[in-house]
């Protein structure tokens, strides 16, 4: 039997629902979205508060120890690319980061409806095959 791969979904929510996403705030429109998540114990992450808190860990423990540090510090602090990781969410599942085919297959089935409902705006499958994944940038010596 062939190598297994985990899976990962990421959405796009649309910029006036984000802020109500990341602090899990009432906003009706997110009803929907929130429910799939529900069922199926998923948890939607921003990017962006992610990559910040890789950063503030990095700072306290000591950057070397982090090979993505001063990648990740220059994007979450690029206005453009700020604004790309806060509408973009990582769901996790059972609280990991990547999970079974079957399990990444069923989640996407029921959020797929909702993309371009005026929330959700676009809804990404990755897979953990190194083939399909580009590599974290060279570190560049200080």
């Amino acid at each position: 039997m062939g190598e297994q791969w985990q899976y990962q979904l990421r959405i796009d929510v649309d910029e006036a629902h984000t802020e109500a996403l990341r602090s899990q705030a009432e906003d009706r429109a997110l009803v929907p979205l929130t429910e799939i998540l529900r069922r199926h114990d998923a948890k939607a992450t921003c990017q962006y508060d992610a990559f910040a808190g890789y950063c503030a860990e990095a700072e306290r423990e000591g950057i070397d120890e982090y090979p993505l540090y001063h990648w990740t510090k220059a994007t979450i602090e690029d206005p453009v690319k700020k604004a790309k990781y806060l509408k973009s969410f990582t769901l996790y599942v059972d609280g990991e980061q990547v999970y079974p085919k079957a399990r990444a297959d069923a989640l996407e089935r029921e959020l797929q409806p909702l993309v371009g409902d005026g929330v959700v705006d676009r809804l990404h499958k990755y897979d953990t095959n190194p083939a399909n994944n580009p590599q974290p940038p060279a570190r560049h010596a200080s």
